[in-house]
């Protein structure tokens, strides 16, 4: 907790109170001795924050938002910290337990490039059972397995569409000579444990402010077909609908009335799903007939021997990862948190990966006493971190291999991502941070470059602040900037 007790910081108060007391004057025909007197003053006030220090701006100002409107009756924390030193350099409510939004990413992605590595790819094979006669014909069936990868068929990061991966899929069909599959197209869905009867997070956020936010949960038996049923055509903002997400077979967003399924179990479209009808249709408008259907195995205790036709690899984690934090993109998120959990524990599963966040997170010394980790994302109210352990968590990577594809993957203040819009002015390039939004909730926690040429680690969560999102926003820059001079 900051204490104030220069002479010199509260002679600045004073004289800061003196040169604001005089009122705001809308006539230029003010007296000539008032001109004299405000210049004065602010000469004044300008000399006395020379002889300020950089912390004592910094403390100065978390005092005057403590007491701001917005931030009045907010629950906040904050705190800069000085990775060399190992010292905070200054702070507010460090310690407290506080809705961390989208920062929460930061765990999250920091856990998968540390566990899995910075060129793990996601990969998605293209196989083939039973034999080729002499006709060309295929007496058996056509396997696509996957492994969960979250960009399939999204462009995102680099992704191939999936008019790209079937285009693929088919030129390596024809390429071994197969001119007719006399079976079906089949989904290997059984590398999975437990993927396909999962619940919510507790306390998700489906809607707010207009924004739309993509959740997670089961993706059984989806087919485009059904699909199409719930996507409606007039305002997807209407009170009486509960639920909403974006679905890729019809590029919008679309809501629904209900849940299928036992608990709260989402909806979502399957994107091997889609990729296999898309590829069965395909296969026929090009001549190559396909006799059965698209069928989904969960598990295969006594499989066909099948040979490799072809396999698409997704972008690398790093470039996964960069795509996650710039763009804060939820389905990402919750993908990767789910794919170190079958890594480490062979079950691609929320609570898995949970599980494998929160072990890695303790094996680094984190201290979860204020950690509530209830999803990847940060889309769960319920998640909950403390400032200090933040800005800890981001000094220990420091240390770390892959702690410059990491930083890379952070948005600038000013320039890139969702920091893009913020900083305009002062803090523009110096600030590397990830953002996060939620409903009366907005946080930053990041490195920030000084003008000193130090770089510091800042944690700033802000949650049930009174006013708009850019009011806060503009306390955050506020509160931020004198930090530069550090």
């Amino acid at each position: 907790m900051i204490r104030i007790k220069d002479i010199l910081v509260s002679g600045a108060l004073v004289v800061f109170t003196t040169a604001f007391g005089q009122g705001t004057f809308t006539s230029t025909n003010y007296p000539q001795s008032y001109d004299n007197q405000t210049s004065n003053n602010s000469k004044d006030f300008a000399t006395s924050e020379k002889l300020m220090t950089a912390k004592e701006l910094v403390d100065i100002n978390i005092n005057s938002l403590a007491n701001d409107p917005v931030l009045r009756n907010a629950n906040w924390g904050f705190v800069i910290y000085d990775p060399k030193t190992k010292k905070i350099v200054s702070s507010f409510n460090e310690n407290a337990s506080l809705v961390p939004a989208s920062t929460t990413k930061l765990l999250t992605t920091e856990t998968a490039i540390n566990l899995l590595g910075e060129n793990f790819r996601w990969i998605t094979q293209l196989e083939y059972s039973g034999e080729i006669d002499a006709d060309g014909v295929l007496q058996g069936n056509l396997y696509i397995v996957g492994s969960g990868d979250p960009s399939l068929g999204t462009n995102k990061a680099g992704a191939s569409s999936y008019r790209d991966v079937v285009s693929d899929f088919i030129s390596a069909t024809k390429t071994k000579g197969i001119k007719k599959v006399n079976g079906d197209i089949i989904i290997q869905t059984g590398v999975f444990k437990a993927n396909k009867s999962q619940k919510l997070p507790e306390n998700i956020v489906w809607l707010e402010n207009g924004n739309y936010y993509l959740p997670v949960g089961s993706t059984y038996q989806i087919n485009p077909e059904n699909e199409k049923l719930i996507a409606k055509q007039t305002n997807p903002f209407a009170e009486n609908k509960n639920f909403y997400y974006i679905s890729p077979y019809i590029n919008q967003m679309v809501y629904a009335d209900k849940f299928e399924g036992n608990g709260l179990i989402t909806k979502l479209p399957d994107a091997p799903s889609y990729l296999a009808n898309t590829f069965r249709t395909t296969l026929i408008k090009s001549g190559l007939l396909v006799t059965g259907k698209v069928v989904t195995k969960n598990t295969d205790l006594n499989p066909e021997k099948r040979e490799v036709l072809t396999s698409y690899q997704s972008p690398t984690l790093s470039d996964i990862i960069f795509y996650t934090n710039q763009r804060s993109d939820n389905a990402l998120a919750e993908a990767t948190l789910r794919m170190v959990g079958f890594q480490k524990n062979g079950d691609q599963s929320l609570e898995s990966g949970r599980k494998v966040v929160v072990e890695h997170l303790e094996s680094t010394g984190f201290d979860t006493s204020g950690l509530t980790y209830m999803d990847g994302s940060g889309l769960s109210r319920n998640n909950l971190v403390t400032p200090i352990s933040q800005v800890k968590f981001l000094t220990n990577i420091m240390n770390e291999k892959f702690y410059k594809t990491y930083f890379t993957s952070l948005p600038i203040a000013g320039q890139s991502g969702t920091l893009k819009k913020m900083f305009y002015s002062e803090g523009n390039g110096q600030i590397f941070a990830k953002t996060g939004t939620l409903n009366k909730v907005k946080t930053l926690a990041g490195y920030m470059k000084t003008n000193s040429g130090k770089t510091l680690v800042f944690s700033l969560l802000i949650n049930n602040y009174a006013g708009s999102v850019d009011q806060v926003k503009s306390k955050m820059e506020q509160l931020l900037q004198p930090a530069l001079q550090l």
